[in-house]
């Protein structure tokens, strides 16, 4: 009577003659190699999903904080038509209520709308007389010849410029000095044309 445990008779029952043992490891090895190869194709779709969610995120920031800039900016450039209705108020102010306190609340009003601008990154383009005209912060509307100043050199802000940040929002409008000749103005404008001519 065979008095073999079940756990003999399956371990005699089990094949290890080395073709077996080399066909077996051979499988295996198979297998992981297959499972390594899938893990990476699975990391690196995972890593391209992820970059590719990274970028949208991204694009969709910066398309949204393009539509808010482009909104603010339209507001902004209304708010610029009321500052150049304040500058001229207040250059225009007659010498003989100049001291009336309506007057200077007009002035208080002015100054508040600039530091509200300023706190939104809009700083006004310098353009004081006599110095060089940049093409990338001013706009020539006039050659003015006969003048202290040299050839190309601004002579009168005709309206304020502005930027927004480090953007031109704005170019400032000004009349330069121009030759005798006025077919040597390089601005376009009147040879002939004067600061007292030239309308806001």
């Amino acid at each position: 009577m065979d008095k073999r445990t079940r756990a003999q008779q399956r371990a005699d029952d089990i094949d290890i003659t080395p073709t077996k043992l080399l066909a077996e490891i051979e499988r295996l090895t198979g297998e992981r190699d297959t499972a390594i190869a899938e893990k990476d194709e699975f990391l690196s779709a995972l890593q391209r999903e992820r970059a590719e969610f990274t970028n949208f995120k991204r694009r969709t920031a910066e398309e949204r904080q393009a539509m808010i800039g482009l909104a603010g900016e339209g507001l902004i450039n209304k708010v610029l038509a009321l500052a150049d209705d304040f500058d001229r108020a207040v250059e225009a102010r007659p010498a003989s209520i100049a001291d009336d306190p309506w007057v200077e609340g007009i002035a208080a009003i002015d100054r508040k709308l600039r530091q509200l601008l300023e706190s939104e990154g809009v700083s006004s383009i310098a353009a004081v007389p006599g110095t060089p005209f940049d093409p990338r912060e001013h706009e020539a509307v006039a050659g003015v010849p006969g003048t202290e100043h040299p050839d190309g050199a601004i002579v009168l802000e005709v309206r304020r410029g502005y930027r927004l940040r480090d953007r031109v929002l704005r170019p400032a409008l000004v009349a330069v000095a121009a030759g005798a000749d006025p077919n040597s103005a390089s601005t376009g404008g009147d040879a002939g044309s004067t600061p007292d001519n030239i309308i806001n």
